[in-house]
Order: C-alpha cells, then sequence, then structure tokens
C-alpha cells in the first residue's frame, strides 16, 4: 500500500507535467489497481488467519497480478513502449484468478 501510494503522489506531482492526459490516466489505473489489490491481500490474511483458510496461492497470484498489471502500466508510462499494453491482461487474468481461488477456498470452507 505504502508503494501505491508513494507512486500515486509521484504520478500527480511529477509526472502530471511530463506525460499526456491518456499517460496520466493509465498511471492512474496502475496505481488503483495496486492499491485495490494490496487492501485485498490484507483483507485475505486477516479472513486465511481468522478462518483457517489456506490464502497462500490466492495471495500469490495477486501480488504477480500486481507486478505485471500495474508494472507493464508503469513502465509503458515511463518509458512508452506500446508493446508492454499487451502484457497487462495477464496481471488482470492473475487477479481474476486469485480472487476466484479466494472466493472458492470461502466457500468450500462453509461446507
Amino acid at each position: 500500500m505504502a508503494i501505491a501510494i508513494a507512486l500515486g503522489a509521484f504520478g500527480a506531482h511529477a509526472l502530471k507535467d511530463i506525460l499526456s492526459p491518456e499517460r496520466l490516466q493509465t498511471w492512474e489505473t496502475a496505481v488503483q489497481y495496486q492499491a485495490w489489490n494490496s487492501l485485498g491481500i490484507i483483507g485475505m490474511v486477516l479472513v486465511g488467519k481468522t478462518f483457517m483458510v489456506d490464502i497462500k496461492a490466492s495471495t500469490i497470484l495477486l501480488l504477480i497480478g500486481i507486478l505485471i498489471f500495474s508494472g507493464s502500466l508503469y513502465t509503458l508510462c515511463l518509458s512508452d513502449i506500446s508493446w508492454l499494453g499487451a502484457i497487462t491482461p495477464i496481471g488482470g487474468i492473475l487477479f481474476i484468478v486469485g480472487w476466484s481461488l479466494f472466493g472458492w477456498k470461502l466457500f468450500v470452507l462453509k461446507k
């Protein structure tokens, strides 16, 4: 979360006059996905500890998803290497799989 906040501030202050409005929006999207999924990981850990649910795979998927999704967007904004946008959906898929696995673990726990 601290990194997301720092990168958000960096984008808002240091990059606002450097990046195009479109690229600045891309930067903000990367920060938002990083922040939300970081909060999600914190929540997963709390649920895992409270209900004795194995959340290791889910949290690893989210962490890798953050690195690929947000990392590719940050790099795209700073380098303007457009093909990096093609990598971003891989991170999104990892988010979906990680959250789905977490949901499945909770569903199975109820039974």
